[in-house]
């Protein structure tokens, strides 16, 4: 039985090792090439550089709208397409060069306007999706919202 087993397992062994064709004869030159030349065109990407990820509005009145720019610079090396920007609510609007190819070395700007609205310290962040190696850049607005002045309460004086 044994030597029933060993005499299998030999004809097995054989069987794979003679079939086992070499991986190097199977490569085609052309392929190489057209891959090379895909990776190479796959590195020329467009960067977003932004002039600052931030802006502080600092303290302001509840309702008062304020704005922003926010400046980048594609500092890639192929041309820059931003497809959509979206802030995290409805109080804060992006606008922004949609689908329009930034050039690289050229600058754009994003104006981002914010109506004021909330209490407290508030943060909002603006998301951009563009064609770069990330896919998306994020910014943040934020700001101290005061409440509205009640100009009743001025106009009584002192309260004795």
């Amino acid at each position: 039985m044994k030597r029933i087993l060993l005499s299998i397992s030999l004809v097995a062994a054989l069987t794979l090792v003679s079939c086992k064709e070499k991986a190097s004869e199977k490569i085609n030159a052309s392929n190489v090439e057209v891959a090379a030349e895909r990776d190479a065109v796959s590195k020329n990407l467009p960067v977003m550089s932004f002039d600052k990820a931030e802006h502080d509005f600092g303290v302001i009145e509840q309702g008062a709208p304020q704005e922003t720019v926010f400046t980048f610079t594609n500092t890639g090396n192929a041309p820059l397409i931003i497809t959509n920007a979206t802030s995290s609510c409805g109080c804060t609007v992006p606008e922004y060069p949609k689908n329009t190819p930034i050039e690289p070395g050229q600058s754009g700007e994003m104006l981002v306007r914010f109506n004021g609205s909330g209490q407290n310290q508030v943060t909002k962040t603006i998301t951009v999706s563009a064609n770069t190696a990330k896919g998306s850049e994020m910014l943040r607005i934020k700001a101290f919202v005061t409440p509205k002045s009640s100009t009743s309460a001025s106009t009584l004086g002192p309260v004795k």
